[in-house]
């Protein structure tokens, strides 16, 4: 029994929502410790039960990251079979995962948001992982996908209530330019997003290897932001088509290039907003072997040069 000092752990919580109502009480009561964990929040936020409101402290876990990988880290490794833990750590990580899309994604998921057409879900599956990273715009993209807009948003709400995508919304604080006010989407995970893309691989120097890059440093940087700063995760384009790709708080501008030879074409979005906001740093994660600053300082560095900085607390 629960009582004062003592630490109750309850897994999967939203399967028996009834659960929070005992836990509420055993807190009131008897001074009761709990650590519940669940893999999605949409029966409990829909079904009207007690979400102990003032009692309990929310954190996301994310996969694993490249600071708790160590020297175990490798980057192409992680781009291609993504940072789940049983994934990292198996001899054959492509059956895991097609394992995990399958039987994890295509089945618990669709029972617990009791999807009617189930075959339609397992298709917009399919094209939310080849959507990751872009603009939501739910009428084209609904018309590319053949559902309807209502639907869309319904199935991207299951999505995100079952921590398997999240969104980034568009930076709006600048002053001179004007930025668009659509929201992104992004799947949490580059292995799970290939499997269900349904590619073998990314190939270097292709636009999915880029958006991979994109993706996985996003993941890099949600990982920091819960664990560590609790600062909000942007993104940055005018209407004009100028875009960063990420800006954390209001102190860093980060652009995602999967190349190994930065040009001053790929510059352009970092230079643009500089008028727009005094940012701490202004930095390009490549895949250049040596980081470097230009002469108006922005930073040009590695992906991993990038995290450790970045846990380092170096802009802080």
């Amino acid at each position: 029994m629960a009582g004062s000092g003592k630490l109750t752990i309850i897994d999967e919580i939203q399967r028996i929502p009834e659960l929070l109502n005992e836990v509420h009480y055993l807190i009131e009561e008897r001074g009761a410790r709990f650590l519940m964990t669940g893999s999605s929040a949409r029966k409990l936020r829909r079904g009207g039960v007690n979400l102990l409101g003032g009692r309990a402290r929310t954190f996301r876990l994310h996969p694993l990251s490249m600071i708790e990988l160590g020297d175990e880290f490798d980057l192409d490794k992680a781009l291609q079979y993504g940072m789940l833990p049983a994934v990292w750590t198996s001899e054959d990580p492509s059956i895991l995962l097609t394992a995990y899309a399958v039987e994890y994604l295509e089945q618990e998921i669709i029972a617990e948001a009791a999807v009617r057409n189930v075959a339609a879900f397992r298709r917009f599956l399919s094209f939310a992982a080849l959507i990751s990273g872009q603009q939501i715009n739910y009428s084209k993209l609904a018309l590319d996908a053949q559902i309807k807009p209502t639907t869309l948003r319904e199935h991207v709400e299951i999505l995100i209530d079952s921590l398997i995508a999240s969104r980034v919304a568009p930076w709006q604080r600048g002053h001179k330019r004007k930025a668009v006010s659509t929201e992104k989407l992004y799947l949490f995970d580059t292995g799970v997003t290939r499997t269900l893309q349904e590619r073998r691989s990314y190939a270097p120097n292709t636009p999915e290897y880029g958006q991979a890059f994109e993706s996985l440093l996003y993941h890099e940087l949600c990982c920091y932001s819960e664990y560590v700063s609790q600062e909000r995760i942007s993104y940055w384009r005018t209407t004009t088509a100028i875009e960063v790709d990420f800006i954390l708080g209001d102190r860093l501008a980060i652009e995602a290039k999967a190349s190994r030879n930065i040009s001053d074409s790929d510059l352009k979005g970092l230079r643009a907003i500089q008028s727009e906001c005094s940012f701490k740093a202004r930095i390009l994660v490549c895949n250049e072997s040596h980081d470097r600053q230009t002469e108006d300082g922005i930073l040009i560095m590695s992906f991993e040069n990038f995290v450790r900085r970045l846990w380092s607390g170096t802009w802080d």
